[in-house]
């Protein structure tokens, strides 16, 4: 099984809150940084997204993916790769929980990736790690400030 990266970061916000911006596909492009464009290409009977077309331009890293979505509950929602030009495949989740008073939220989030070139798993791990961390601040900043 491939090694996972993960992190964590408390926000202060309610999780509800929280997941409707993870939620937000289409406002991706203004708050992660890497993500340039996102379309919603299927959703489910509840309206949320199963399948996703996200162009990512991450410097040295610029992909065309397709991620299909699974929602476990209100607190839980995780992706795979469905296809990509660069990554052979991509596996990861946002876990929130409740914290304090139910006004914070803590949010996990996991990511495997393999890429098609060869690249050493020390390399490839601190790249998941910097996507997620730069995930998170992302995430953290858009939530906390209320921007709609």
């Amino acid at each position: 099984m491939a090694e996972h990266t993960s992190s964590s970061t408390t926000i202060e916000a309610a999780p509800a809150d929280v997941m409707a911006v993870i939620a937000d596909f289409a406002r991706y492009p203004d708050w992660t940084g890497e993500v340039k464009e996102a379309e919603v290409l299927k959703t489910d009977e509840r309206g949320r997204a199963e399948q996703v077309r996200l162009v990512m331009d991450a410097g040295a890293i610029k992909d065309d993916q397709t991620l299909a979505y699974t929602w476990s509950g209100e607190h839980e929602v995780s992706w795979t790769l469905v296809k990509s030009q660069m990554l052979r495949s991509l596996d990861g989740s946002y876990l929130l929980r409740p914290a304090g008073d139910g006004t914070t939220t803590e949010v996990t989030y996991q990511l495997t990736v393999d890429v098609k070139i060869p690249m050493l798993g020390m390399i490839k791990r601190k790249a998941e790690k910097v996507i997620i961390d730069r995930a998170l601040a992302g995430l953290k900043k858009r939530v906390e400030s209320g921007a709609e």
